[in-house]
């Protein structure tokens, strides 16, 4: 009896364990600042590089940049929509771009094994953050 009792206490945690994987957020991505430059021929405004690493299944919330926005993909396959656009897959040297009215509703690694990783250059406002969550 001690031994079926064990048996089922056992396969509950399995059970337990591979449902909180199940539900658990898909991973976020990293971001990783490069430089950030202001442009002394436009007062105001700045220039701001930055890496994103995907890892396998990361996605980001629906997000605005409230920036001119221009992404090249370095590594792995990408998915990028804007609210209005179509949906597309970039792969190493593909560009998307992103307008400062742009809200993003797709940005997700195209893969749920592999990484990605692009480059993305922002034209904003000096100060201004570089992602705004929209609601």
């Amino acid at each position: 009896m001690l031994r079926l009792k064990t048996a089922a206490l056992a396969a509950a945690a399995v059970v337990c364990a591979l449902m909180g994987e199940a539900s658990a957020a898909p991973p976020s991505a990293v971001v990783s600042p490069l430089m950030t430059k202001a442009l002394d021929d436009s007062p105001g405004k700045e220039a701001t590089m930055i890496t994103v690493e995907y890892p396998p299944g990361a996605a980001d919330p629906v997000h605005r940049h409230n920036a001119h926005g221009f992404i090249y993909v370095l590594e792995g396959s990408i998915v990028m929509q804007v609210k209005g656009g179509k949906e597309v897959t970039l792969t190493p040297g593909q560009t998307f771009y992103e307008g400062p009215n742009d809200i993003h509703t797709v940005g997700r690694n195209a893969s749920q094994t592999q990484p990605a990783k692009f480059l993305v250059l922002l034209l904003k406002d000096e100060g201004a953050p570089i992602l705004v969550p929209e609601k």
